[in-house]
This record gives structure tokens, C-alpha cells and sequence, in this order.
């Protein structure tokens, strides 16, 4: 069966994309502080949050490897669109013009495989493509990549498999860790050892630095297959015939 391990990138809209209303909504939290310097604060965290929400923020790269073969592509959105600078033997990197063409390349590639595999996906990339797509109207080629929680087809969510469907909670022997962590632990190079980590994207994108973070998504996705192996081999219990 053919898996593809992916990841997204999101950034942050401009909060004066907003009207009045919306923007009054999203930072009523920060009206309930009662020091200035602590509404401000406020404000400025909820901001930043902005980047995980799907109607606050748009899909700027989506990287994309073959699980088997490890070839793939990275779409993402950059001003010189045109501009198809070659990535390695082995992936593609293909700019876009806007998130809608980059959305749309990544439906149809997809379609062609049997499953896919992610690192938090279940709770973060596929609702965040779900909704980005259905808000601006793309059609959904796999709409089932959020069925039952308790199976590793058609999306294997490493997140899940780690912490065994978080059996632990938040404080015991199986809780959760985010995605640097396990790659220390498991002697993967972290992709967050190259000057940039999820936090930064907003910013890169609003000073043009595309292609760099395609690279950082990239290094992410590079990471979650090296992880998925190690699962695969040491920990999956998987059923005959059901082997990813």
C-alpha cells in the first residue's frame, strides 16, 4: 500500500483583515484583563494563536514524502512562483501563486494514495486542510482521513501511536511530547535545529523567506518518516494484512 507522510506550514492573516466584529470576538479575552500592559500582552498572544486557527490563518507549504520510496514534492505558496528552483534528485520543490492552486495540487496528489501518515495530524493538519478547503470551496479528494481514532488506516498519527492513544494523560510514562523531543529521544536529526521552528513561519513569510520555509516543512516531514519507521519496526502491533 502506498503511504505519504506529510506536514503543513500555516501563517498568521493580518488582523486588519478582520472587521470590527470579528476582531472584537477573537480578543474579548484580552478586554477581561484589567492592567494595560496585561490587555496588551494578551492581545498579542492571541495574535500569535492566529497561525493555528484555520479562519485566522492560511496554508503557506505542505511537504509531501513517499513513505516506501522517500521521493516527494513540497508545495508552497511565494511571490516568484515562477521561479521552479530544483530541490534534490529525490524531491521537487513547487511554488504556487496563492494558497487556493497550492490547495488544489495537494488534493490531487494525494487521491493517488491509500493512506497517510503524520506527526499530530489528526488534531492539527487534516482539520486545518478540511476547513481551509471547504472555506474557499476545493473540492476534498480523502475525506476519511478522520474516522476511527483506533487504527493506523488510512492515517497513521504517530501522536496517537506514541502515546498509545494517549493512555497516560498528560503526566504519565506514555504522555505527550511534540515532535523535536522524540527525534532527540530516537537519535533523529531534529528538524528544529536549522534557526526556525512553527513559530517563526508567520514571520519568514511576511519577510518573503518562502523557500525557507519549505525547507524547514521539509525537514519536518523528513523527520515524521524517519519516526514512523522506528514505530514500525520496534512498537506498531499491527494485524496481518493490515501492515502499513
Amino acid at each position: 500500500m502506498a503511504s505519504l507522510v506529510f506536514d503543513i506550514e500555516t501563517s498568521a492573516l493580518p488582523a486588519d483583515s478582520f472587521d470590527e466584529t470579528t476582531l472584537e470576538y477573537l480578543f474579548r479575552p484580552a478586554s477581561r484583563e484589567t492592567e494595560p500592559e496585561l490587555v496588551q500582552a494578551k492581545r498579542e498572544e492571541i495574535e500569535r494563536q492566529f497561525a493555528l486557527w484555520p479562519f485566522t490563518a492560511e496554508i503557506v507549504c505542505i511537504a509531501m514524502l513517499n513513505a516506501t520510496t522517500e521521493k516527494g514534492q513540497v508545495l508552497f505558496v511565494a511571490e516568484d512562483f515562477e521561479d521552479d528552483r530544483a530541490g534534490t534528485p529525490d524531491v521537487s520543490f513547487v511554488p504556487f501563486p496563492d494558497e487556493h492552486d497550492l490547495l488544489i495540487g495537494f488534493w490531487e496528489t494525494v487521491k493517488h494514495y491509500d493512506s497517510i501518515i503524520t506527526f499530530n495530524g489528526r488534531a492539527f493538519d487534516v482539520p486545518f486542510l478540511y476547513l481551509r478547503s471547504a472555506q474557499l470551496n476545493i473540492p476534498i479528494s480523502r475525506k476519511d482521513w478522520l474516522g476511527y481514532r483506533f487504527q493506523t488506516q488510512p492515517h497513521c498519527d504517530l501522536a496517537d501511536q506514541l502515546t498509545f492513544y494517549n493512555v497516560s494523560g498528560r503526566d504519565g510514562a506514555a504522555r505527550k511530547f511534540n515532535l523535536d523531543f522524540y527525534c532527540k529521544a530516537f537519535g533523529i536529526e531534529s528538524p528544529k535545529g536549522h534557526g526556525i521552528t512553527g513559530f517563526d513561519v508567520s514571520q519568514f513569510i511576511a519577510e518573503g523567506r518562502y523557500r525557507e520555509v519549505a525547507e524547514y516543512c521539509l525537514r519536518d516531514v523528513v523527520a515524521t518518516t524517519e519516526l514512523f519507521h522506528i514505530w514500525k519496526n520496534r512498537l506498531a502491533f499491527l494485524k496481518p494484512g493490515r501492515n502499513l
